[in-house]
């Protein structure tokens, strides 16, 4: 039997050590968030002249942003171990395939509206900190669904799969389904403000599309891992370098035909994952798919589309040239 003594010592070490972990919790956070600021901040000011970007510039920044959160995985490997860090990059990957999906939109939007090209790595900033405040909104919202609705993950994997169909849908008919004139954002600006700029335009429509695609990639990422803070930073981390990917990828994008279809897979892939994780907490002995399996399955995916992409590329840019070569034979 424990002494009254031992045990209030007990009792005040634990309680000692769960104040710290909450405090070295609390720490980790503010400094991500701070980082994360300073980076946004960066950005600002490094576009605060207007001028068109090099494709030198866009690789660079691009490099950067995927050398950044690829180290600060090595370090949630090193300090958090193996399973942690699988769910960060898995989680980061699917985020980063679906910021891919996003510009396909960002670029229409910009098209049509004819943006000047020098303007419009300030308009993409300035959607990236709008889209990283509502994804902070919607990791809230998704913690606190998870915590305390018992069926949070099926309503994730179901949000997921009605999604994977839209997109496959879009896919098929080889289209984004982004017509400018039907976005709600863009109809409100216009009755609210008739004289609004075409730049207060296109932020507002890229915010909309920001707040569309929020509900799609956090369910995404919490079908990889359940805690907030991966969840954040992986976002975080995806969101920053769309500026300067936007510019890498700006002629490349065309030649993904497929990445609709890779995109709809993975999306329903972790709706399936969710409702199985659901399934089995109800009953035990309903499978769940690993951590390290989605990644192999995700990357598969991935890598199997683009090279149909480029292939089915390659052969329709072929194509003209063979027929002109056969009509100049007759």
């Amino acid at each position: 039997m424990t002494a009254p003594g031992r045990a209030g010592r007990a009792g005040e070490g634990d309680l000692s050590h769960l104040i710290q972990e909450l405090s070295m919790s609390l720490s980790v956070w503010l400094i991500t968030i701070g980082a994360v600021l300073v980076l946004l901040v960066l950005d600002f000011l490094i576009t605060r002249k207007p001028h068109e970007v090099s494709l030198r510039e866009a690789l660079g920044w691009s490099a950067f942003y995927l050398a950044l959160p690829l180290a600060f995985g090595v370090w949630i490997w090193a300090s958090q171990g193996q399973q942690r860090g699988v769910e960060y990059y898995t989680g980061y990957l699917v985020e980063k395939s679906l910021s891919v999906d996003n510009l396909f939109v960002f670029i229409i939007l910009l098209s049509s509206f004819a943006v000047p090209t020098a303007q419009r790595q300030r308009v993409l900033l300035i959607g990236v900190a709008g889209a990283l405040i509502m994804r902070g909104a919607f990791i809230a919202i998704g913690a606190e669904l998870i915590a305390s609705v018992s069926w949070a993950f099926l309503l994730f994997g179901g949000v997921l799969l009605v999604t994977a169909v839209k997109v496959l849908r879009d896919a098929r008919s080889g289209h984004h389904g982004v017509d400018v004139d039907d976005l709600r954002s863009v109809r409100l600006v216009r009755k609210l403000l008739p004289g609004a700029s075409v730049t207060t335009v296109v932020v507002a429509a890229i915010l909309g599309t920001d707040l569309v695609f929020a509900i799609d990639s956090v369910p995404a990422v919490y079908g990889i891992t359940g805690d907030p803070y991966l969840v954040f930073a992986t976002n975080a981390f995806a969101l920053l370098g769309l500026r300067a990917l936007y510019f890498v990828l700006e002629g490349a994008l065309a030649k993904l035909v497929h990445l609709g279809f890779g995109l709809a897979a993975i999306l329903g892939f972790i709706g399936v994952k969710l409702v199985l994780h659901w399934a089995h907490g109800v009953w035990p002995g309903v499978p769940t798919v690993p951590t390290l399996a989605s990644l192999a399955v995700i990357l598969g995916i991935l890598a199997t589309v683009t090279v149909t992409s480029l292939v089915a590329s390659s052969r329709a840019e072929r194509m003209p040239t063979a027929e002109t070569g056969d009509l100049e034979r007759v």
